[in-house]
């Protein structure tokens, strides 16, 4: 009876010890817990109060992180393509790195140059010239001969070219591939179609868009039409998916954002297409004022007017692509360029720049320290190219 009551309190004693093991080891992990907790609890409190700091903070000047001295053409266009820039004149065009390396140069004579880019490729063309360079961020593609005088010039990602050109009594709309060979050949006549005022091929080629103007009855009408050179398409009289008129409307600027989303500006409207085949209308908006600018990229559109407000001078109003209006902004900088970042927007001229987020709070309203031709972003949060005359710059806002 003895040895069994010790065998029943050692047995009694083990459990309690496994007890009071299990409870230390659960308010171990639920120490180990708590801190973790409390930890991410502090880590994410400190990224809120940065973001909140980052998002509040002003930028007043910059510094220069990289420079290249780059030799520049005199009257020449500086564009950003690719990672690189493209200049223009009337006597050639060159492509250079961001390091200042040229990659191609091309010389030709143009009084009037037509450039039409997409991504990382352009086409060059005079107006009433007669020869395309087709282009890209590695070389010359190759070139485009035309038998009648070019009046207009869009381009694809794929190198695809689209030309409006005219005779004494057709025009006509023509696509070549990156080879030169006609791939589709359309035209058009006041009497019929109408006069083709503005070109898009998306990114893929696939779609064409076109503006036509037209009078019928003696009112003034647009047609918006779209071509699919696609399979689809060729299920399609003269490739013809589909076309919108709109009454007593010019419709001077269409464009594709990709190779679904399509924009048109007319007077006093504003139109979103969507397809990847046959657009459709996505979204259609209606304005008073006269559009005095249109800046896009493949996120966002913005149409910039005369203010009403009398303490600034310009409005912009930004829609995204699915067609949604994104906000209001009014400034006064006379801008001659305005691009869109991840965020928000920049608008600058020579010698000034304003930079805005999508909220409408000011990130640098300042001066720039030398002239600068051109500005478009560059790797990492508020860091810009800037091209000067005197070579290119890497800046970082301070």
């Amino acid at each position: 009876m003895a040895n069994r009551k010790e065998h029943m309190e050692k047995e009694n004693t083990r459990e309690r010890n496994r007890q009071d093991y299990k409870e230390k080891l659960a308010q171990h992990r639920l120490s180990r817990l708590y801190r973790i907790l409390v930890l991410a609890g502090c880590f994410l409190l400190f990224v809120l109060a940065f973001a909140l700091q980052f998002g509040r903070h002003v930028y007043t000047s910059y510094d220069v992180m990289e420079s290249v001295v780059v030799d520049k053409v005199a009257n020449a266009t500086d564009v950003p393509l690719g990672e690189g820039i493209l200049t223009y004149s009337k006597d050639g065009a060159h492509y250079n790195t961001m390091k200042g390396e040229e990659i191609w140069n091309q010389t030709y004579e143009m009084q009037e140059v037509i450039l039409a880019n997409c991504r990382d490729v352009a086409a060059l063309g005079a107006y009433n010239g007669r020869t395309i360079y087709l282009t890209n961020t590695k070389e010359i593609m190759g070139t485009i001969s035309t038998n009648m005088p070019i009046r207009n010039l869009t381009v694809s990602q794929t190198g695809l070219v689209t030309a409006v050109l005219t005779d004494a009594e057709v025009t006509w709309i023509n696509t070549y591939d990156k080879k030169g060979q006609l791939l589709y050949k359309g035209q058009a006549a006041m009497d019929a179609s109408g006069y083709p005022i503005s070109i898009s091929l998306s990114p893929s080629g696939e779609l064409l868009c076109v503006s036509y103007l037209y009078v019928d009855a003696g009112l003034m009408k647009t047609n918006v039409v779209f071509y699919n050179f696609g399979e689809i398409g060729a299920n399609y009289n003269d490739h013809l998916t589909g076309g919108y008129i709109y009454n007593d409307v010019m419709v001077p600027y269409v464009q594709f954002m990709d190779d679904e989303i399509c924009f048109a500006v007319g007077d006093g409207r504003l139109v979103f297409y969507k397809g990847a085949h046959a657009p459709e209308e996505l979204a259609s908006y209606l304005y008073d004022g006269e559009v005095q600018s249109v800046f896009h990229n493949e996120e966002y559109v913005g149409l910039v007017f005369i203010s009403d407000d009398v303490n600034t001078k310009y409005e912009m109003i930004v829609y995204d692509k699915d067609g949604e209006q994104v906000g209001n902004y009014r400034f006064d900088i006379e801008y001659t360029d305005i691009f869109f970042t991840s965020n928000g927007f920049v608008a600058y001229n020579e010698t000034e720049c304003l930079i805005m987020t999508m909220r409408g709070r000011e990130k640098f309203n300042g001066q720039f320290n030398r002239p600068v031709n051109f500005m478009f972003p560059a790797s990492g949060a508020y860091r810009y190219t800037l091209v000067t005359d005197d070579g290119i710059e890497i800046i970082q806002l301070k």
